[in-house]
């Protein structure tokens, strides 16, 4: 069993325990927030980081009803700019808590009077010790290359500090370890037979909407550094603005489509590129939707939480992948577990 396995199926019990362990540092960094009046937030991160705050910036806006915005950590690291920062929550998200441009961030912004987070898998870190609040995971060292468990529970955490923010209204957010369980448990074999069927390919694109984007985003940037393909996320509702004209029958699609708001999006999307002959792999918790070359059923949630049953069928698909192409998926080429960007 390779490390990126073990840590996949660890991620019920790592996210669960990351939450209870936080809940109280949440609450009185949500209270600290509040109490100065904050009426926007943050976020400073890198890679798969980021992609857990686009899921973070979908739940807050819709839940909280407060903008969220990313920061361009290079602005102050490589342009010596200072933007203010005061009025803001900011939040700084790397699993080693080494990340010198988030570190600036956080030091910039708490310099400015603004309310800090950090999260991280290092309690003793730059990172942590940088903000006023510090959200350690302790989901135990992450030894593989490619982030599993600190990405989703990264993402959880997130998401309670979304729903502290909104009074609670986050619907089933206590449910995510067993959906995480559910998925590993109902989806694995199904994800293992298709990257053999497509373990050949040299480019993929990954597509969904709305809350969805994350878990699109997340499993591009997995099959990336696992297999080395060229695999992209878009915003299905982005692909259509150029992309769509590179599709043809050489082309392969992995549409994520989860139940809910973008459906309709995504089921229009599926029509597009089987009328274009690509070669679709159709994830779906949808039970009326049928199509694509291969489908995939994901387990049923609520639209808020989809993106973790999602993000690990995509992990479980890409750990597969690697395997069928003899590659050694904890340790991708020219890649380290720590990487400080400045």
């Amino acid at each position: 069993m390779t490390l990126m396995e073990k840590e996949i199926l660890s991620q019920p019990e790592a996210v669960r325990h990351a939450a209870e362990a936080n809940a109280d540092c949440i609450r009185a960094f949500v209270a600290a927030a509040k109490a100065r009046g904050v009426s926007q937030i943050v976020t400073a991160a890198r890679g798969s980081s980021d992609n857990a705050c686009t899921y973070f910036k979908y739940l807050c806006e819709i839940y909280a009803g407060i903008p969220v915005s990313s920061a361009a950590p290079g602005v102050m690291t490589l342009y010596g700019g200072r933007p203010d920062m005061s009025h803001a929550a900011v939040i700084g998200v790397s699993q080693s808590g080494a990340a010198a441009d988030v570190i600036a961030v956080i030091e910039t912004a708490r310099a400015q009077g603004a309310v800090t987070a950090a999260i991280t898998n290092n309690k003793d870190s730059a990172l942590a010790k940088a903000a006023e609040y510090s959200v350690f995971m302790d989901v135990g060292e992450e030894k593989s290359v490619a982030a599993t468990k600190t990405f989703t529970s990264q993402m959880y955490l997130l998401a309670r500090i979304a729903d502290e923010l909104s009074g609670g209204q986050v619907p089933a957010l206590d449910r995510v370890p067993a959906l995480i369980d559910e998925t590993i448990c109902s989806a694995r074999r199904a994800l293992e037979a298709e990257a053999q069927r497509v373990k050949d390919m040299d480019d993929c694109y990954v597509l969904s909407r709305g809350i969805m984007y994350a878990a699109a985003q997340e499993s591009a940037l997995k099959i990336q550094e696992t297999t080395y393909t060229h695999a992209r996320a878009y915003a299905v509702s982005d692909f259509y603005h150029g992309p769509f004209a590179v599709v043809d029958s050489d082309t392969h699609v992995i549409l994520l489509a989860a139940a809910g708001k973008a459906q309709k999006d995504n089921l229009d999307m599926l029509g597009r590129l089987e009328g274009a002959g690509a070669d679709v792999t159709l994830l779906s918790s949808d039970p009326a939707v049928a199509g694509g070359t291969t489908r995939i059923t994901i387990p049923e949630s609520e639209e808020s939480i989809a993106p973790f049953a999602f993000v690990t069928a995509a992990q479980l698909f890409a750990l597969s992948l690697s395997l069928s192409r003899g590659l050694n998926p904890d340790a991708p080429r020219g890649l380290k577990k720590v990487t400080v960007t400045k």
